[in-house]
């Protein structure tokens, strides 16, 4: 295949809807869209935006699960060169008004309810609206009983009737490939989250270069129950397929008895997961009764052990990927072709167009391979936090510090090697958690093991292993703790283990392991 010539959202529905019209490009919640009918409903969507007020520049708000809407709202906003601004579907009252209020988010486009989430109940918390949430024009909602201010769906629609369908050419002629398309905002579990801004070109080029290392073609089917609002979803995954002329099956939110039913119902071939979502789908009780040899490829995180998980289901060339939101999510990525070894050990080699290094951060001076520094990223870089002075996240030489440890090997893959900020340190020595996770992983007993430091009067933080044992095994703590000094120092080895079953790991609502929140089993 080739890569789309378009370097603007706008132009890319164009093109796809010319190269590929009547191939099916949508699938969710029983509606069906072929690229054709996906543009004609973007553009509806974009007329009834523009009709109220919505232009270049301006912030529009989603805020639902994984719905048809969802993606034809976020192009549609798009092609009016506008800003789309993805809200956690988990959100809380103060969470939603921070992100309204942060982002400048003019029209917000909403579900009513989201699971056990009741958005217009928080909606209806922030009052008065007109001085907590001054720029918020409109809210476009469906539901029994709006709210004063409230529009629906099918009113949004009616209202862009009017719009002659040359403003929206006009509009989407005007749009920039620099021009900022996405406003996603971080977790933000350390501080107040920051609103990464992401542009078109890098939108469509890098996520172009995910789909070559994963080999999808236009025949690929990807099962989406990846939350649209996090980047693996609408950034990676979606335009992964979309650059590519692939279908996209939504799934609105994950439940495993529906995943497996709805990846063999559209043969679907693309896997976007996490481990505690391939976890689910395995020990399913139904999971013999379905036939999921249609899997192939796709993109996943985790140990090796979680990796093979993703094999096993059919996912046989099943993608180890590694990056921020800041980095357009993946900036390196295994090969589908690569050897499995390579694919459970490495998170790949750096995209092209993508650029990385290894520092020492203390001398802040490259490192050579097989060096565990911090890694930096050159390329498909966000452009800046909105709002806010990004220079601190920039080396001199503007090299992005993802805060992440790695090393890059001979051949040039990227080993991650944990986060910076989950260096334990031990009587005044550095461990690196990732060090002792292995050499315990290397013990048959052990599924997976995660340490972390917790408060140590003496070594002012002691390593703690929380350990999950393989189906039917046993082994105790003393045992652990021989088995690691047969091959860690003495300060490496943990002075406390936990046992727990996998379920009881505390995940965040993306599925990602809350390590922070470890340490709280022994407190």
């Amino acid at each position: 295949m080739r890569m789309p010539a378009s370097r603007t959202i706008p132009g890319l529905v164009d093109e796809l809807a010319e190269r590929f019209a009547d191939r099916e490009a949508l699938v969710g919640l029983g509606r069906r869209y072929t690229y054709r009918e996906l543009r004609g409903a973007i553009r509806e969507v974009a007329r009834g935006l523009h009709a109220l007020g919505v232009r270049r520049g301006d912030k529009v708000a989603i805020l639902m699960g994984n719905r048809p809407e969802w993606v034809i709202t976020a192009l549609a906003i798009t092609t009016l060169g506008a800003v789309m601004v993805g809200v956690n579907t988990w959100v809380t009252a103060r969470e939603l008004e921070f992100v309204l209020h942060d982002s400048d988010t003019i029209v917000l486009v909403a579900a009513d309810r989201f699971l056990r989430h009741d958005y217009l109940a928080m909606l209806a918390e922030i009052e008065p609206r007109d001085r907590r949430l001054p720029l918020l024009r409109q809210v476009v909602c469906d539901a029994d009983a709006l709210h004063h201010g409230m529009a629906r769906f099918s009113e949004l629609i009616a209202r862009g009737a009017d719009i002659p369908p040359g403003v929206i050419d006009a509009a989407g002629a005007a749009v920039g490939a620099t021009d900022v398309a996405y406003l996603l905002y971080t977790s933000g579990s350390t501080s107040t989250p920051k609103g990464v801004q992401l542009q078109h070109y890098a939108l469509i080029e890098n996520m172009w270069q995910i789909g070559e290392r994963m080999h999808v073609t236009e025949r690929d089917r990807l099962w989406l129950a990846v939350s649209l609002f996090w980047g693996l979803g609408c950034e990676n995954a979606l335009f992964n397929l979309l650059t590519h002329g692939g279908c996209v099956v939504l799934q609105e939110h994950f439940e495993p008895g529906e995943a497996l039913q709805l990846i063999e119902q559209e043969r679907c071939t693309v896997f976007y997961g996490t481990p505690n979502m391939a976890l689910a789908l395995a020990e399913h009780p139904r999971r013999a009764q379905h036939d999921l040899s249609s899997l192939r490829t796709g993109g996943t995180i985790g140990t090796p052990e979680q990796i093979m998980r993703v094999v096993d289901l059919g996912a046989r060339e099943i993608c180890n990927i590694y990056g921020l939101t800041e980095t357009y999510g993946n900036c390196a990525v295994t090969d589908a072709h690569d050897p499995l070894e390579a694919r459970l050990a490495t998170v790949g080699r750096p995209l092209d167009g993508v650029t990385i290094r290894i520092v020492d951060v203390e001398k802040d001076l490259a490192l050579t391979a097989g060096e565990v520094g911090e890694i930096r990223v050159k390329g498909y870089v966000t452009c800046g936090y909105y709002k806010r002075d990004s220079r601190d996240y920039f080396d001199g030489e503007g090299w992005f510090r993802t805060g992440d440890l790695g090393y890059l090997d001979a051949e040039g893959r990227l080993h991650f090697r944990g986060r910076i900020k989950e260096i334990v340190k031990t009587g005044g020595i550095n461990v690196a958690p990732i060090e002792v996770e292995e050499a315990l992983m290397a013990h048959p007993a052990v599924k997976t093991a995660f340490v972390v430091g917790v408060p140590d009067p003496v070594r002012d933080e002691a390593l703690a292993a929380v350990i999950v044992l393989r189906s039917g095994a046993a082994v105790t703590a003393a045992a652990l703790e021989a088995h690691c000094r047969k091959t860690l120092a003495a300060y490496k080895v943990p002075r406390l283990f936990r046992f727990v079953d996998e379920s009881e790991l505390p995940l965040t609502v993306t599925g990602k392991l809350q390590k922070k929140r470890l340490s709280e089993l022994f407190a």
